[in-house]
């Protein structure tokens, strides 16, 4: 099964990094975002992807071009202009970089995707965000039901601290709870063919319409996951998501 990665965004919300580079290539621990959660499906077996690029499409493009070459040791002979391969530390990743448009919306993305997909069912999700979702879990339920899509809900963190009060008194204190009790998208879909039917064209925003006609067809189905995901919107994000690898806490990290 392929993953189709949406990495076309602008990133205006964490523009003092993505000035240079796709939001999607923002580094944490060294390496892209888009690289770590590459990982979290390789981990589970899924090695072929489709990446949707967009803004400054060709920074992804010229990291993978020249990625075999980067985790290799390598002996440049320049008096014969020859370099010679040798230990290789790559994935064993098949990565179609398909340009989508500059001002496509993701349901415009995920439509010119579709001759490299065919007739089979495929991942989908965002190229800036981590999570330590079961994704064969999450195929596996897939299956199980008649709708054409299924989408990870999360119960993201509160900001802020939580009160209980009695009176004036303090009972009960919780530091960032769970967010209202509501579940929201956390991207990390699978999607079977007849998702393309409800794409129209590049205007197409897959969140609002698309959705939107899933669920009213009873198309659409909820993969409940209560562990640990995290989106990166920010630099504050960002920076959090640094610490939880310096720290050896990145949930994230399987492999």
């Amino acid at each position: 099964m392929k993953v189709l990665l949406l990495a076309g965004g602008l990133g205006t919300r964490i523009s003092e990094e993505t000035h240079l580079k796709p939001k999607p290539m923002v580094e944490i621990g060294g390496k892209p975002i888009l690289w770590h959660i590459m990982k979290m499906y390789s981990h589970y077996g899924f090695n072929e992807f489709v990446v949707l690029l967009g803004y400054k499409g060709y920074v992804v493009k010229e990291f993978f071009a020249n990625y075999f070459m980067h985790q290799s040791d390598i002996t440049v002979d320049l008096a014969e202009n020859e370099i010679t391969i040798h230990d290789s530390k790559s994935e064993p990743w098949k990565i179609t970089l398909l340009d989508t448009g500059m001002h496509s919306m993701t349901g415009g993305r995920v439509l010119r995707a579709r001759k490299y997909i065919g007739d089979e069912p495929f991942m989908l999700t965002y190229g800036d965000g981590v999570s330590d979702v079961n994704i064969k879990a999450l195929e596996e339920y897939h299956r199980s039901h008649s709708g054409c899509i299924t989408m990870t809900s999360v119960q993201p963190d509160g900001r802020f601290g939580s009160l209980e009060m009695d009176g004036d008194r303090i009972s009960r204190f919780m530091e960032k709870p769970k967010g209202d009790g509501g579940w929201i998208n956390g991207g990390f879909f699978v999607c079977d063919p007849k998702v393309f039917d409800y794409l129209d064209g590049d205007s197409t925003i897959f969140e609002r319409e698309p959705l939107e006609r899933m669920a009213v067809d009873k198309e659409l189905f909820a993969f409940k996951h209560t562990g640990f995901w995290k989106p990166m919107d920010t630099l504050r994000d960002k920076n959090q998501l640094e610490e939880m690898l310096i720290n050896n806490t990145a949930k994230w990290k399987t492999w």
